[in-house]
């Protein structure tokens, strides 16, 4: 048997270094569990950054996709497959939206806003050509295409790609004044995340949404959600917008939208919005695949039940109530919202990645970002038990590297 070392020296070896994963390497996964090739279980508490919300190897997707497996993987968009118009209407039923278009990928679909905003901007707002501007917001995180990295403000996926992209204007997350004032007769839309989920999970202050949506209406741009990772059950509603009631001009969807099997990503928007894009405009080969299409409709009837929602809603209580007993015990912070959350770790004890690495020792796969930030978003299907056993390992590591630090 090939061990995890030699494995991990391999992929070390002749892979690029775009990442830096712990040292684990999985073989096989159910529900909100993992094993590694020597056969050690882990407790996954990332969920493939809430692509697996619904838990490894959730039947009802897996028979769906191998239903679909065993009749048709890919037409490509030149014609109609008998899965398209059943994942258009049932995303565009639960986001309220009259449109969908398909993607693949979250930054895909971050991308296809961004191109949809710009033409939306000419065609109805009357926009001077190639005057177009966007709002975004510091701490950003869509993706690393070109256009997407232009106007991110983490100098990992910012420097020296350039050149960049124009028609990006950045402003402070959680300040609806500062997007007030960024506003100009050129302004298209807003791009904000409801939640910044690569920034540390960060909420914005409560009202930050709903004055976002005013504010949008008032001066006449499309208002962009990027729920990729807030979306789709994780924060305890269907949509991290729903906590303000607040409606985007265009949803962004992803991760959780392929049920951890394929990627499937999409943007929703009513047809004042969508309609003005035309054949050859916009594409992709795979998006909206026969595959894709009939993963997602079988995730659309999981979040149709509402089971999901009120169970990311349930065990988030117990996750936040559990983390905050941790604050001034080598935890900093707690921040999030459902089965969701950023937890500083006290910096002169340990960084985010000798506490990751510290879990995968005790059964726990997180994950750091930003030095002493641990991301924890366990698959919504995991146990009441289970996510209070992580926490514990948590607690306990942590203490840990306190007590070497007395």
């Amino acid at each position: 048997m090939t061990t995890s070392a030699e494995l991990i020296d391999l992929s070390e070896r002749r892979s690029a270094h775009n990442y830096h994963p712990l040292p684990v390497v999985i073989h096989e996964a159910h529900g909100a569990w993992v094993t590694d090739v020597e056969g050690k279980r882990y407790l996954d508490c990332l969920s493939g950054y809430s692509s697996l919300n619904f838990g490894h190897g959730n039947q009802k997707i897996i028979d769906a996709a191998k239903e679909q497996l065993d009749r048709l993987t890919l037409t490509s968009r030149a014609f109609y497959h008998d899965q398209f118009a059943r994942f258009c209407a049932g995303l565009g039923d639960l986001t309220g939206k009259d449109m969908v278009l398909p993607m693949n990928t979250g930054a895909e679909a971050v991308e296809t806003a961004i191109k949809v905003a710009r033409k939306w901007g000419y065609e109805v707002k009357g926009v001077e050509p190639e005057q177009a501007n966007i709002i975004v917001m510091e701490g950003n995180f869509h993706g690393r295409t070109t256009t997407i990295v232009s106007f991110s403000t983490d100098p990992d996926a910012h420097d020296n790609f350039g050149p960049y992209t124009p028609g990006f204007r950045i402003v402070p997350y959680g300040s609806a004044e500062a997007i007030r004032q960024a506003i100009d007769a050129n302004t298209v839309a807003v791009l904000v995340e409801p939640i910044q989920g690569e920034a540390g999970v960060l909420v914005p202050p409560d009202g930050y949404l709903t004055d976002v949506r005013e504010l949008c209406t008032a001066e006449g741009i499309l208002m962009i959600a990027d729920e990729v990772q807030s979306g789709l059950g994780r924060t305890g509603q269907t949509f991290a917008c729903d906590y303000e009631r607040v409606v985007p001009d265009i949803y962004v969807l992803g991760k959780a939208l392929g049920g951890g099997v394929v990627p499937v990503s999409a943007i929703a928007a009513d047809r004042d919005v969508l309609g003005i894009i035309h054949p050859g405009q916009h594409g992709s080969t795979f998006g909206g695949n026969p595959l894709a299409c009939a993963v997602a409709i079988a995730v659309i009837e999981l979040l149709n039940t509402g089971e999901y929602q009120a169970r990311a809603a349930k065990l988030g209580e117990v996750l936040h109530t559990r983390l905050r007993e941790l604050i001034g015990k080598g935890v900093v912070e707690v921040r999030g919202r459902g089965l969701w959350a950023g937890v500083d770790i006290d910096p002169d004890i340990a960084t985010g990645r000798e506490v990751s690495k510290a879990l995968l020792k005790r059964g726990v796969l997180a994950k750091d970002t930003h030095g002493s930030t641990i991301r924890l978003a366990p698959p919504i299907v995991v146990s009441e038990e289970d996510l209070l056993w992580a926490i514990d390992q948590l607690a306990d590591a942590v203490y840990e590297f306190k007590s070497k630090n007395l």
